[in-house]
């Protein structure tokens, strides 16, 4: 009895020491996961760098980080904007992404120096918190194409007024101030000024835009921006959200691979180049099948061109330019022209290249370095053609009924003016003008179908193929 007490003791003590320390751990996972989640959540702010013209690659950027800071249910997003402007396209992609964020989103135009010139307004007219360093600058929203007629002539300093627009011009006006008025009227901000800034080109520095409440409040760091913004309610979605940025912990959100990537093949100099490779590339593997390497290199190149091409805005005159070109330049190709071919396809690729974007953004502009290279390579193709063509003149013929002109042969059998002959370790039939025996040497001198004319060979007349030159 005695030994069946000492045997449960121990045996119940083991089920409540494991009892207890699964409870245990249970009850630790589940706190490290709520300050986890707590850490990660409602104390971490993201920062997000506009920096530059907005394009497809910056746009996919924003987006990325928007969409992201929500499945991570941040308190805020700062996108910090240093841009002159860009494509309408991109533009109305990231507003739209600001427009359904979860999360507030707070726009900062720094640093000092920094400029949220026409897109840059939109996107900060449109973001929840509009903040500006000191000694930066908003505005100059009309679309940058019929920009010219409200800018300043330079002598009183007042903006000229703006000239007469055609009707399709007028539409695109309206339509951007509209556009921007909605905005402002949406986050309460001064939408007067917005169909100015649109309308006339009208800019502001930082500070006449808090006075004339543009934007929220002037901040020279993140901090303060954090400060300034703590406690403010904003709307977002369709409820209204009190900040609370008091200690949060600003995380710099990094743009991934396929977004540097796409920032590269985005820019238009960069598209335009792969292209060129692409098409060279091509060209060269159909005059020299089998040479793998420029084709391949090519074709990835050409389909990153075209993929580069699908997000920028082209103008189908310089498409079709370029396809002219490729034309010309295979066409001299394979029927040389001594250059005209060439020069023509030279040219068609250079002023295809220089309408080819349809874009007045300086950032998203052809170089003149590049159309300058561009042309170079052409000129080079087209010399590398000619000079292929005369020296393949100059050399014998090796295909056809001519290359059996000129080559050496020795007599097989012989009768009177005719026999044959071993020439090109083959039985011809052959006649001569002088009478010949079995083992001469002979020379070719013409062909009539399948019988060659020949005469006797002598040995300083004997000479291989190989290095015969086309006589005149």
């Amino acid at each position: 009895m005695n030994n069946d007490r000492v045997t449960v003791r121990p045996r119940r003590f083991c089920q409540q020491a494991i009892r207890t320390f699964v409870l245990a751990l249970i009850w630790g996972s589940a706190f490290l996961i709520s300050v986890a989640s707590t850490a990660g959540t409602e104390r971490v702010a993201f920062m997000l760098q506009l920096n530059g013209a907005v394009s497809p690659a910056s746009a996919d950027y924003v987006i990325r980080g928007i969409k992201l800071a929500g499945e991570r249910h941040v308190a805020l997003v700062v996108l910090q904007m240093d841009t002159p402007g860009g494509l309408d396209t991109s533009m109305r992609e990231i507003i739209r992404a600001i427009l359904a964020s979860s999360v507030p989103v707070a726009s900062f135009v720094a640093p000092s120096g920094a400029r949220a010139a026409s897109a840059g307004t939109y996107i900060l007219y449109a973001s929840h918190i509009a903040a500006m360093a000191p000694g930066t600058n908003l505005g100059a929203a009309t679309p940058i194409a019929l920009g010219g007629g409200g800018e300043d002539d330079g002598r009183d300093g007042e903006s000229k007024k703006p000239q007469s627009r055609s009707a399709a011009e007028t539409k695109a006006v309206n339509d951007a101030a509209a556009y921007l008025r909605g905005l402002a009227e949406l986050r309460n901000r001064n939408a007067d000024w917005a169909e100015k800034a649109v309308r006339e080109a009208a800019s502001l520095s930082s500070t006449a835009a808090e006075r004339e409440k543009i934007i929220d409040f002037v901040a020279a760091t993140v901090d303060e921006l954090m400060a300034k913004a703590n406690g403010r309610t904003v709307r977002v979605g369709e409820g209204d959200i009190r900040l609370d940025t008091t200690g949060l912990m600003v995380q710099n959100i990094e743009p991934d691979w396929r977004t540097r990537l796409l920032s590269v093949i985005a820019d238009p100099n960069v598209a335009l180049i792969l292209m060129v490779i692409g098409i060279y590339g091509l060209i060269f593997e159909f005059l020299t099948p089998g040479a793998v390497i420029p084709g391949t290199v090519g074709g990835i190149c050409l389909l990153l061109g075209l993929y580069a091409l699908a997000m920028l805005p082209v103008s189908y005159a310089g498409v079709g330019l370029i396809v002219l070109a490729v034309g010309l330049l295979v066409a001299e190709a394979h029927a040389p022209s001594f250059g005209v071919l060439g020069l023509g396809g030279a040219v068609a690729l250079v002023l295809g290249a220089t309408i080819l974007f349809d874009t007045d953004v300086p950032e998203l502009e052809v170089s003149r370095q590049v159309l300058v290279g561009i042309a170079i390579s052409a000129l080079a193709f087209s010399l590398i053609v000619v000079r292929l063509a005369f020296v393949a003149r100059r050399h014998a013929v090796v295909t056809g009924a001519e290359q059996m002109i000129g080559i050496s042969g020795t007599v097989s059998s012989w009768t009177d003016t005719s026999g044959y002959i071993v020439a090109h370790g083959e039985r011809w039939s052959a006649v001569s003008a002088e009478r010949l025996s079995a083992g001469d040497d002979v020379r070719v001198i013409a062909r009539d179908g399948l019988t060659l004319e020949v005469a006797r060979n002598s040995r300083k007349d004997r000479q291989p193929l190989e290095g015969r030159e086309e006589r005149a």
